[in-house]
């Protein structure tokens, strides 16, 4: 069985035109990985690089929502604060639209994920989720932190937040690229999350053809500027190649549990996202492919090569100087570390019969 799998790595690697090699327990030293993760060989593409992770262990996840399983399904529902009334079951909302207040109630019998750099589209402005949480099944209103990525506008132009855009045939909340990210979740301030976006805009009418740099110029909205189809084509031309490999891979390498990855623009380690099982990567996969490639879109340079022991170095350090925990009993703890040179945020689930981590992200400053 393991010859069989090793040929079947080996044809695909040929044929993507890439080098991959099947998980090692440990990474390059012979030393065992301090966090129970394990990087293999890279996907590249450009300036951007895509180090595929597994776990030594996956968890059964089957029982979270994700958001935009709820929200197609029409069982979440998130609204701008006040206009959730006849939802409500015991508590009451603070009336009026806030800039970073938003409501949403979960009505489905699942566990909902909520995760830091999602945007809900519509409403009086375009927003970010601010962190990573759980919401309880059939829950009351809650109020969440959130971003708003669309500075331009104050009108309602629908009384309920969305999704937009169709990624992997689906309709996806899109995800923040990791320079907007960073600001809502390591800084958390609305000034350096509009100035993020701002900077977003202008590279990004740079960066297209003239004839349709005006729309992209002309509009305040995030969602809407990673919309533009001259954009768009820009970053999927980037995504699409690692998005096709990577996703075969995970395929291949189930039973390995594929879980994450680290990723790296312009041989810089930037980010990593892992999560607790394979099934919950490959529903975040597709849009958080197109959010690496839209960072490696704007981020200018010379493309450069990162070693797999710089990558699996980057994931087995999660001690910080400093820890900040939030956390609703029961339900999940969200921990805050502050290292040297980096920032992670781990989502830990409290229900009943779990106790791991749903989601762990780290970024490099």
């Amino acid at each position: 069985m393991k010859s069989k799998l090793l040929f079947a790595l080996s044809a695909f690697a040929l044929l993507a035109g890439l080098t991959l090699f099947l998980p090692c327990r440990a990474p390059a030293g012979g030393l065992p990985p301090a966090s129970g993760y394990s990087v293999l060989a890279p996907i590249r593409h450009g300036n951007l690089t895509v180090f595929p992770v597994v776990a030594s262990h996956s968890f059964d996840t089957k029982d979270f929502l994700t958001l935009d399983e709820g929200l197609r399904s029409g069982q979440v529902i998130v609204t701008e604060s006040g206009s959730v009334q006849p939802l409500m079951r015991r508590r009451l909302i603070p009336p009026g639209p806030q800039v970073n207040q938003l409501v949403l109630v979960n009505n489905s019998n699942r566990p909902l994920i909520l995760l830091a750099g999602e945007i809900v589209t519509g409403g009086k402005q375009d927003r970010v989720i601010g962190k990573d949480r759980i919401i309880s099944p059939e829950s009351d209103p809650v109020d969440l932190s959130v971003f708003c990525v669309e500075p331009g506008r104050w009108v309602g132009t629908s009384d309920r937040f969305g999704v937009k855009g169709a990624v992997g045939g689906l309709i996806q909340a899109p995800m923040a690229a990791p320079n907007v990210r960073a600001k809502a979740m390591a800084d958390k301030d609305q000034q350096q999350v509009w100035s993020e976006v701002g900077k977003t805009r202008i590279a990004m009418a740079e960066a297209v053809p003239a004839p349709a740099a005006p729309g992209v110029r002309g509009t305040s909205s995030y969602a809407g500027v990673m919309g533009n189809q001259e954009v768009k084509q820009r970053i999927d031309s980037v995504a699409e190649p690692i998005q096709r490999n990577y996703q075969s891979l995970i395929r291949q390498l189930r039973e390995q549990n594929a879980v994450g990855v680290v990723v790296a623009v312009n041989g810089r380690i930037v980010w990593a996202d892992i999560f607790a099982s394979t099934d919950l990567l490959e529903k975040y996969w597709p849009k958080l492919v197109q959010s690496y490639a839209a960072e490696a879109f704007l981020t200018h340079g010379t493309s450069g090569e990162v070693e797999v022991r710089r990558a699996q170095e980057f994931i087995n350090h999660l001690d910080g100087r400093h820890e900040t925990v939030d956390s609703e009993p029961g339900l999940y703890r969200h921990t805050e570390i502050a290292g040297d040179g980096f920032r992670a945020f781990e989502l830990t689930s409290l229900l009943p019969k779990t106790g791991f981590d749903l989601h762990v992200a780290k970024m490099a400053e």
